[in-house]
C-alpha cells in the first residue's frame, strides 16, 4: 500500500484522515505545519503527499512549490470549501488533484489511487518512442524528453500528454480530459485540466503563450499539434 504523508494543522481531521487510511493499509505520517512537513519528507520518503492549502507559517502553496522545486511526487490538496482563489494557485504550483473537506476516507482513498495508478495502454504495434516534433514519448518507460534532454513531468501532466498524444488531432472536451485523466465524474472540476495544460505548455513549449503541441479549440477543448504555427 501507498506510504502517505499527511501535512494538516486541524487535529480532528489529521487524526480521522491518519485513522481512516491506516484502517485501509496505508503507512501515515503526520505533520501539524508546513515546516514539519517538509522536514519529515526527506526522512518518511512517501509515495504521496496529503496536504493541506490554510497551514500555519509556510501554506500549502508554499509547500507544494517547494516540493515542485525538486520532486514529482504525486500531491493531493486539502482545501475547504470556498476556498476557490487557492484551489486555482494551489494547482497551479503543481499539485495533481485536490479534495474539499470533509471528506469520505473512501473518497481519499479513491483519489490516491487514481492519482497513483500506472498508466496501462496496450503497445497496438506503436513505437517503442513516440516522436512529435522535438518531443521523444517512451509509453513503456513513462518518460519524456524535449531535445534529447529529459522533461521532469507530474502524474497529472504525464497522464493528460500521453492521453492527447495517443489521438493527435483529436479534440478533447475537458469533461472527457477529467473522466480519462482524472477519473473524475461530470461533476469534475474543469480548473483541474486547464491548470495541468499550463503547467504541461510550461515544460514542452519553447512559447507558452503560442503553443505548438498543446492547441486549444475555444469552446471545444485541447488536442495535441498541429506542430506548426496556427
Amino acid at each position: 500500500m501507498p506510504r502517505v504523508l499527511l501535512i494538516e494543522d486541524d487535529p480532528s481531521v489529521r487524526e480521522g484522515v491518519e485513522l481512516g487510511l491506516r484502517r485501509r493499509g496505508h503507512e501515515v505520517r503526520t505533520a501539524a505545519t508546513g515546516e514539519a512537513g517538509l522536514d519529515a519528507l526527506a526522512e518518511f520518503r512517501p509515495d504521496l503527499l496529503l496536504l493541506d492549502l490554510m497551514l500555519p507559517g509556510i501554506n500549502g502553496v508554499q509547500v507544494c512549490r517547494r516540493v515542485r522545486e525538486s520532486s514529482q511526487l504525486p500531491i493531493i490538496m486539502l482545501t475547504a470549501r470556498g476556498d476557490d482563489f487557492d484551489v486555482v494557485i494551489g494547482l497551479e504550483a503543481g499539485a495533481d488533484d485536490y479534495i474539499v473537506k470533509p471528506a469520505r476516507t473512501e473518497v481519499i482513498e479513491a483519489r490516491i489511487r487514481a492519482v497513483l495508478r500506472r498508466i496501462e495502454e496496450p503497445a497496438g504495434g506503436r513505437a517503442a518512442v513516440e516522436f512529435h516534433g522535438e518531443l521523444a514519448i517512451d509509453r513503456a518507460g513513462l518518460t519524456v524528453a524535449k531535445a534529447g534532454e529529459r522533461i521532469a513531468l507530474a502524474p497529472s501532466e504525464l497522464k493528460l500528454l500521453l492521453h492527447l498524444t495517443a489521438a493527435p488531432e483529436q479534440v478533447f472536451s475537458r469533461q472527457q480530459l477529467l473522466e480519462h485523466v482524472w477519473e473524475h465524474s461530470y461533476h469534475g472540476d474543469a480548473r483541474l485540466v486547464d491548470a495541468c495544460v499550463r503547467r504541461l505548455r510550461n515544460k514542452i513549449e519553447d512559447t507558452p503563450g503560442d503553443p505548438r503541441y498543446i492547441q486549444t479549440l475555444r469552446g471545444f477543448g485541447y488536442r495535441f499539434g498541429p506542430l506548426g504555427p496556427q
